[in-house]
């Protein structure tokens, strides 16, 4: 399936947050948003699983107005993982990923061997297997977001959104999660801060602006040392590395080591 927008503008606070954006994601490939801080990746990924609801404009899935579908259904095609998500409650692994069997059981419905066969499957996906009886804060900052990840699974989602999937987690974890998120093989749209991460792990990206769609195309459309002067105020050096990706390097941060 695929997910998109057209026209999208949303805002608040009598300031346009959202304004105007035209985007498409391709079924079964990784889209990236980025830009600056309050560029609107965070509120653009929440008006595509519907929490908030557009001001104008409209985001469809296969070509539908997601306005006009029931809650349930919506839940069924897109998963959302948070940038931080946590809790006071004494849960363990298994049963956060059973809170993404939610949308697939009626009310009062007795927990079956399809919503267990899924929550198994889907710590499998993300290597938690052994975890299953563990309690979730006992579990490190990447095995965390991995459950969560896990949770979105569960659902069976066709179209999985992940807001700032490695903020707060260590180079290690953030390598981890992202190699996780191309391998899932279904269609992700995720908002990303590291430039050289986006061009490592994104098939597209969509460079976002004041609210406004910049540009949108493969990484070394869209990664150009013009663009990243002009929308993050940094020099740069880009270099395409051995593996056919963008290496970006920062050179104020090049002359600043060099000072004694």
């Amino acid at each position: 399936m695929t997910l998109a927008t057209r026209e999208v503008r949303w805002g608040a606070g009598g300031r346009m947050i959202v304004d105007g954006v035209t985007l498409e994601a391709a079924p079964g490939r990784v889209l990236g948003l980025i830009g600056p801080n309050g560029s609107g990746k965070s509120s653009l990924l929440r008006l595509l699983c519907r929490l908030r609801n557009v001001a104008s404009g409209v985001v469809t899935l296969n070509g539908n107005d997601i306005a006009g579908m029931p809650r349930r259904e919506l839940a069924r095609r897109l998963a959302f993982v948070e940038q931080q998500a946590t809790t006071e409650i004494q849960l363990s692994v298994c049963d956060v990923v059973r809170l993404g069997r939610t949308p697939h059981r009626a009310a009062l419905a007795s927990w079956n061997q399809a919503d267990e066969a899924a929550v198994n499957e889907a710590l499998a996906r993300v290597g938690l297997t052994e975890r299953h009886d563990q309690f979730w804060h006992t579990l490190s900052g990447g095995e965390r977001q991995r459950v969560h990840i896990a949770r979105a699974l569960a659902q069976e989602p066709s179209e999985l959104i992940l807001d700032e999937p490695t903020n707060h987690l260590d180079i290690q974890h953030q390598l981890s999660i992202l190699s996780l998120v191309r391998r899932l093989g279904i269609t992700c749209i995720m908002a990303l801060h590291d430039l050289n991460l986006a061009a490592m792990f994104c098939d597209e990206i969509a460079l976002l602006h004041d609210g406004r769609l910049q540009a949108a195309g493969a990484p070394e459309e869209v990664l150009t040392a013009e663009a990243i002067q002009r929308i993050f105020g940094v020099a740069v050096s880009i270099h395409d590395g051995a593996s056919g990706r963008r290496h970006i390097e920062y050179l104020i941060e090049t002359e600043r080591r060099k000072q004694p």
